[in-house]
């Protein structure tokens, strides 16, 4: 029996990094595969005056911290998904007039926070024996890949076909069908569709391979999201849902029937999905509060024998 933690979209969130890499000894698991996006959504400027003091603006919270209030804010920030920078009046005036600079900025904190989290897994994973695969999201910036594959413990698993556990093989891909954010990877579905094939065509036994898909299957009821209007808002007040997965994951699933499919994308997609006899997973996602949510999936010989999601 071999037993699998799957987690997604962490979002830059320190916090759920650690939870994901403690969970493999937490659940007992031989295998760590985090899904994609681990990058954060913006920088939280705290701005230092002449006084010692620090001026941050957090959620619409405007507040004013000294040294001991600054730290325990900035790992809040950290933990939820944002990157927090220490800054002066001056150098807040110049990143303010010059987004380049800004953007600059915060490659430069993704780079550092995930030679943080390398750094971090090398540390608790060497000598367990797990395996660990991360898998760059469609919110992943090129620039992370290099970073990952660095790592001593964790297998950077893009576009690649990789022995699970003996029996197992997994074929990974983060790219997204189009976004309204137009990220960093993200394409037309036929050439997502192009990409799966590519690696789908060298697997030979179709039961023996897990097919780790950062999108969820279209329709499936794991890629429900909010309807946006044209400001990328809720359209409407009420719970108003729609499906925003990728036909071609939708596609290759049904025309190949791995024994698992793992998913993430959408944060508000949590569930497990039969599709024929693939069982679906996305754990979705609750990094702004701090919170990793996660699969178990125990598998034999023969496919999925138990699952159940997690939270904590």
């Amino acid at each position: 029996m071999t037993t699998i933690f799957f987690a997604t979209d962490v979002h830059g969130s320190e916090i759920c990094w650690k939870k994901f890499i403690n969970a493999g000894k937490f659940y007992n698991a031989d295998i760590l595969i985090l899904g994609g996006d681990m990058t954060g959504k913006a920088l939280v400027p705290f701005i230092k005056d002449s006084r010692g003091l620090y001026k941050v603006n957090f959620l619409e919270e405007e507040m004013l911290l000294d040294e001991k209030d600054k730290i325990r804010m900035a790992k809040n920030i950290s933990d939820r998904g944002y990157y927090p920078i220490e800054i002066s009046d001056d150098r807040f005036e110049e990143l303010s007039a010059d987004s380049e600079k800004v953007e600059k900025l915060f490659v430069d904190e993704v780079l550092m926070m995930a030679e943080r989290w390398v750094a971090f897994a090398d540390e608790k994973l060497a000598g367990t024996g797990m395996k660990c695969f991360v898998c760059p999201g469609n919110d992943d910036m090129f620039e992370l890949d290099d970073v990952l594959a660095s790592s001593k413990t964790i297998t950077m698993a893009e576009g690649q076909i990789l022995d699970l556990d003996g029996h197992y093989n997994m074929l990974s891909s983060g790219w997204s069908n189009p976004t309204p954010w137009d990220t960093h990877r993200e394409c037309r579905e036929e050439e997502l569709l192009e990409r799966i094939e590519a690696m789908a065509s060298k697997v030979t036994d179709m039961s023996r391979c897990v097919f780790n898909l950062h999108a969820p299957p279209y329709g499936s009821g794991l890629d429900e999201a909010p309807e946006l209007d044209e400001n990328l808002r809720p359209k409407y007040a009420g719970r108003s849902l729609i499906p925003v997965g990728s036909t071609s994951v939708r596609d290759v699933i049904l025309k190949y029937q791995p024994p698992l499919a793992l998913t993430g994308h959408i944060h508000e997609g949590r569930g497990i999905k039969r599709m024929k006899k693939t069982f679906v997973v996305n754990p979705g996602s609750s990094y702004e509060q701090s919170t990793l949510l996660g699969a178990i999936i125990e598998m034999d010989k023969k496919g999925v024998k138990k699952y159940v999601l997690t939270s904590g």
